[in-house]
Order: C-alpha cells, then structure tokens, then sequence
C-alpha cells in the first residue's frame, strides 16, 4: 500500500480552471512545475446590449468549463486519474445572480467592466460626506465605483423582476465566477457547495477586510440580503468535490484565486 501511494504521489496531476473574460480554460500541471501536461480553452461570447453594458451567459460559462475538463480528460485517458485536486482561477467583479432550487440564472452575469451602475454610483455618492469615493475605504478597501459586485446586485435588484421575485421568496444566491462554478460542480441545486473565497470576496465591496466577514453596515447600506451571499472560505482548503456523472468525479476543488 505505502508503494502505491508514494507512486501516486510521483504521477499526481492538478487541475485548473481558468474562467477569463474572453475565455475559458482547463489545464493540467504536475505539482512543482509550470509546464502544462494537457489543456483545452474554449471562447466565450460577451453582449452589449447596450452602449457601456457588457454580458455574459452563465450557462455557457459552465459549458465552457464543462467542455474544457472532457477535452482534457479525453487527452489524457488513463492518466486523468491522477488528477488529485482542482483549483479555480476567474474573471473578478462579475456578477451572478439565480435561483436556488432550479439553477437557473435570474439574467446575464454583468461583466466586470460593465458600467451601467454609473447612475447607481452617482445616488451612493450624494448620501455620503463631500460626495467622498474612499468613505467605505477603511471597511472594504475599495473606492465607491461601478466595477464592483454590490452595485451590479443592487441594479439588478431594482431592475429586473425576477431578482426581486426570487429575493423575496428567499430562491436568490448570489456569486462572483467562481462560486458558480463550484456551485454547480459540486450538486447545483442537489447540494451544491455555495462559497467564495477571501480574494474573490474582497472585489465585491460588501467584505470587511479585517474580519474577512460580510459587512454588516454595508449590507445595510446597499439593502442586500446576506441570505444570497455565499460562506467566505480562504483560498486554500477543500470547498467540495465534483458531482458523481461528471468527469472527475470526487475529484476536490480546493483552491481559488481571482
């Protein structure tokens, strides 16, 4: 038994996901080295719909991560048992909200770069002291802007009637990329594991970066439910395992970094 072990440990492989802007891609390494043993990347569509605006679908996000991890279980055949572990790596600021008991997305993620909170930024900044961009600074260490998760949750909680509907019938969770990605690697709405980790957390102006908590005051502020949020792990433990019938089942995810 100790011989198969340490063989394992010479043959082990670890898995990333790295869900970008433009794309998303799986690849696989051997621990201590940076050359990739196998990868496969997929395109991902981004929609304007309107000037400023920018979209992306969450279902062909997690096809796309789903497509890239057969492709790399396929080059590798037999080999793609020694995946011990997986991480994920993704986009930052970009928001998701859906439905708990279906999976279904409730609308698009908005793109980290998606401005249409610019009039929701100009309303927060007439409540605060001298129309200040650092007020929350010292809380969450970001200036008051439209690339962060709390503005784009709170248009889409004043603007799209099935975010509203799911709130009130407590069905809404929010994430950032990752979290959607877990979430539904590890069961969707059978079970699956609903958390972030501290660095994805900290883009979204809603974590005191002291307490590496959810911010009270601030949840207050922006009226978010902390119901939607997700637990806040660290960036290096194992979240969950993917679901039976997917490739690479059992297989832990247990890193994350935005």
């Amino acid at each position: 038994m100790a011989k198969d072990n340490d063989q394992k440990g010479k043959d082990a492989l670890i898995g990333v996901i790295d869900a970008g802007t433009r794309t998303v891609k799986f690849c696989v390494f051997q621990p201590g080295h940076t050359k990739e043993i196998a990868e496969h990347t997929v395109d991902i569509a981004t929609h304007t719909p309107q000037e400023g605006w920018s979209e992306q679908d969450p279902k062909e996000i997690l096809s796309a991560v789903r497509k890239c991890i057969e492709n790399v279980v396929n080059q590798l055949g037999d080999d793609a048992k020694n995946i011990i572990t997986i991480g994920i790596t993704n986009q930052r600021e970009t928001t998701i909200l859906w439905d708990k008991t279906t999976g279904e997305p409730l609308y698009n993620a908005i793109v980290w770069h998606d401005i249409r909170t610019d009039s929701t930024v100009d309303i927060i900044l007439a409540k605060v002291p001298d129309n200040n961009t650092n007020y929350f600074k010292n809380i969450c260490g970001l200036p008051i802007s439209p690339y962060f998760s709390a503005f784009k949750i709170k248009w889409l909680m004043h603007f799209v009637p099935q975010v509203k509907k799911a709130i009130k019938a407590e069905k809404c969770l929010f994430g950032t990329v990752d979290t959607w990605i877990l979430w539904n690697l590890t069961g969707g709405h059978k079970g699956g594991k609903h958390y972030t980790d501290v660095t994805n957390a900290s883009r979204t102006f809603l974590m005191n970066i002291e307490l590496l908590t959810w911010d009270p005051l601030l949840l207050h502020f922006f009226k978010i439910p902390p119901n939607i949020l997700p637990k806040i792990k660290s960036s290096s433990e194992i979240y969950g395992k993917i679901s039976p019938g997917l490739p690479l089942e059992n297989v832990p995810i247990s890193g994350f970094y935005e």
